[in-house]
């Protein structure tokens, strides 16, 4: 027998003993023992450590560098970045609601068809918005900024708020070379922010510290973890099949899934998902196939850019949304991509309840409705709860971005 698993079965007994013969407070212990097996074990496993570590994008030269971190984080909460002067990243991107809004749908210039996507943990993406329509981060935060829908902007709007910044401009001039150009400081300044957003990470959580606990082999550290969570747990890695999709310790495949929600968004118009997300990538001018993506030297078939050369578009693709993390879910509510359930047990519901006739015949095959008792939906948001921390994350951007000439003049 594998000695990894010998491990595991004796760290499973361990717990079922640990749980009971504890010093945990009764209220949070089974009131019968709620034992894992070796692959149940393996799996919790499976979705850490938190947080991963950090990674630099290569199609941007600002990632990774201290001062573009700083300007990007100015920019973000920069109003004046907008076509109106009166929105800015931070509008729409909570620090406090896990950097979402609390609202069903966006609202920029216009109300949008979307449920704001929070950015914790955004530099884990493949691709970015619910349709995957963006495929980098800095493309994906200069497409709000010059949407008409959004923030109403345009590159010499943009590029003539850095310029009265000699500061900005000088960072700009050494990332990506003298820039007279307003379409590439547009673009360096999204990827300012991009760099900033780069170092956004949920906490760890109560979940964490019980995988860990596994990982290590702490039955009685292990124990702690709630009982309703452990049973929604077994749900989630065993009847539910949730981890079908959502994967690995940021609880995401980064892929994309039909899972039953409205094609249509208001009489007589859809939103076809992730088929116009296709569309949409390939046709951006500041997708990585173009002159502003920044790898260089590794080979075609290592660079970013070949997951864009070589998407493929689906009829199935129809009504396919990108799969969310599970992280900081308390702080995100309402929940899905056209913000249409308003609290997790409403999600759960939902998949418990899931209407086959809803999923067109060629696209998603792993969805069956869970037939959850009440209880089990108790249980399962119980664990869902879990994966956020107990206070929301709070990494405010730090105020309105004031230009050395502002500052002078005060």
């Amino acid at each position: 027998m594998n000695p990894s698993r010998v491990a595991l079965s004796r760290l499973a007994r361990a717990i079922f003993v640990a749980a009971a013969c504890s010093g945990v407070a009764a209220q949070s212990l089974p009131s019968a023992p709620i034992d894992l097996s070796t692959d149940e074990i393996a799996a919790v496993v499976s979705h850490g450590p938190w947080p991963p570590p950090q990674a630099r994008d290569p199609t941007n030269r600002a990632s990774g560098d201290r001062q573009a971190i700083a300007l990007g984080e100015r920019l973000f909460a920069d109003a004046a970045l907008s076509g109106s002067g009166t929105l800015s990243c931070a509008s729409c991107h909570d620090p406090a609601r896990g950097f979402t809004d609390g609202k069903p749908r966006a609202r920029g210039a216009s109300t949008l068809d979307r449920n704001t996507q929070g950015l914790l943990d955004v530099s884990t993406w493949r691709w970015f918005g619910w349709d995957g329509g963006t495929d980098s981060l800095w493309a994906a935060t200069l497409r709000p900024l010059l949407s008409p829908s959004e923030m109403g902007s345009d590159p010499a709007r943009i590029a003539g708020r850095l310029r009265g910044d000699p500061a900005a401009m000088q960072l700009v001039a050494r990332l990506f070379g003298p820039a007279a150009d307003d379409e590439l400081v547009a673009v360096a300044a999204a990827k300012a922010i991009a760099a900033w957003l780069e170092t956004l990470r949920s906490p760890r959580t109560a979940f964490d510290e019980f995988r860990d606990a596994l990982a290590r082999g702490d039955a009685a550290q292990a124990a702690r973890y709630p009982a309703a969570a452990r049973r929604g747990l077994k749900i989630f890695i065993g009847s539910g099949n949730c981890r079908a999709c959502h994967v690995g310790p940021s609880f995401s495949n980064g892929e994309f899934h039909d899972v039953g929600r409205p094609f249509v968004v208001a009489p007589g118009r859809v939103d076809p998902g992730r088929h116009a997300g296709i569309r949409r990538v390939r046709a951006d001018p500041y997708n990585l196939l173009g002159p502003f993506n920044d790898e260089r030297g590794a080979p075609p078939e290592q660079q970013r850019a070949l997951q864009t050369r070589t998407v493929v578009l689906q009829h199935r693709n129809w009504g396919e949304w990108r799969t969310p993390t599970l992280r900081g879910l308390l702080a995100t509510a309402p929940y899905m991509h056209d913000g249409g359930l308003p609290t997790l047990h409403d999600v759960v519901r939902h998949y418990s309840q899931l209407d086959l006739d809803r999923l067109h015949a060629d696209g998603e095959s792993l969805l069956r409705p869970l037939d959850l008792s009440p209880r089990e939906i108790d249980d399962l948001v119980a664990f869902l709860e879990t994966l956020s921390p107990a206070r929301p994350a709070s990494r405010a951007p730090r105020g309105k971005m004031r230009l050395a000439n502002e500052e002078n003049a005060r």
